[in-house]
């Protein structure tokens, strides 16, 4: 006689909706790939009664049916059965159907080795310049990480998919982006709407590296839990933010007092990056810009690293590299005629 026994499943990437949605079909072909078990579907937990060796080969298959989901954003009865039905069920996940031969793990290639996470419907998202894969290995061996570089190379959307990866992977609890509200020729007072309908527009890079990274009902769920929280730097002041991947966007438009607070909200088990390019300070005074003033301070300090990215790391069209380059050589221009001006 077999020993009945029972197990949980709490879910991490899936939901609950997702499971039960479209009339029930998604349980149906689950529970038909298991005819032996008892599966039951119960808020964010599934449970498992029947042998042991069912439930064990079960939760294997669940764990690559959540990888699936977590890198193209939907599932279906076919993709069940794709998961479900195939021999070496990881090989999905890694786009092979070969089995392994033995124990042997397959080398992956240079490109899979610079995938930071699976975005939706397929969207793989990969360092893929120099400056990048820096960034993607500092965080291995750092706490708080200063980028800075130019416009388009890829600074605030690489340490975002680090954030997602890190809370899909349960590194963290929760992800907090931040911004300063900080005008770039127009006045907030002018702007229709109340505050938040004032300052979202100046958040709005952060919902779309989210929105690239997470499946929108997913998404909509975590921010109205408060898993994921994006709010301009002034809402930081007097909070202490443990187990959270912290990430402050365009810091060159932040004073050197400013970063001093940020930067001391900084919790037990947490991540800081702090992003920012100095050619584009948008301060009434470009002198008060606290970003290079702070990495300098820092500068030697085990656990803070900073990463300069160039103009290879763009990754925007062709003409940026040149229109950063022009403007470059024209601030160049300007700087050194402003110490001419100085020295008289």
């Amino acid at each position: 006689m077999v020993d009945m026994l029972s197990r949980r499943i709490e879910l991490s990437a899936l939901t609950s909706r997702e499971l039960s949605g479209d009339r029930g079909q998604i349980m149906d072909r689950l529970r038909s790939k298991f005819p032996l078990l008892k599966i039951t579907l119960r808020g964010d937990v599934i449970s498992l009664a029947g042998e042991e060796k069912q439930m064990i080969r079960f939760e294997r298959m669940f764990s690559e049916l959540e990888a699936y989901y977590d890198r193209y954003g939907h599932i279906s009865p076919d993709v069940i059965d794709q998961v479900f039905d195939t021999v070496e069920p990881s090989a999905i996940v890694r786009g092979s159907s070969k089995e392994k031969d033995g124990d042997e793990e397959s080398v992956p290639s240079k490109d899979e080795r610079d995938v930071i996470v699976y975005g939706n419907l397929g969207n793989v998202v990969r360092a893929r310049t120099p400056g990048q894969r820096k960034l993607v290995k500092a965080y291995e061996n750092s706490d708080l990480i200063f980028v800075t570089g130019p416009a388009g190379s890829g600074k605030t959307y690489t340490a975002i998919a680090l954030a997602v990866r890190a809370l899909k992977n349960k590194e963290v609890k929760r992800i907090v982006l931040t911004r300063p509200a900080v005008e770039a020729g127009e006045k907030l007072g002018f702007l229709p709407g109340d505050m938040k309908e004032k300052l979202d527009p100046y958040l709005q890079p952060l919902y779309d590296a989210l929105h690239d990274m997470i499946p929108q009902k997913k998404l909509t769920q975590l921010m109205e839990e408060g898993v994921i929280q994006i709010a301009p730097l002034a809402f930081m002041r007097g909070r202490t933010l443990d187990n959270a991947f912290v990430i402050l966007d365009e810091a060159q438009n932040t004073t050197l007092s400013q970063l001093k607070m940020f930067l001391t909200r900084m919790g037990s088990s947490a991540k800081f990056i702090v992003t920012g390019d100095a050619s584009q300070i948008d301060l009434p005074v470009k002198s008060e810009s606290g970003l290079l003033k702070a990495i300098d301070i820092l500068g030697g300090i085990k656990g803070i690293t900073h990463i300069a990215m160039s103009g290879k790391d763009i990754v925007r069209h062709n003409l940026v590299k040149s229109i950063v380059a022009a403007f470059g050589g024209m601030d160049e221009e300007n700087n050194a005629s402003e110490k001419k001006k100085t020295q008289k």
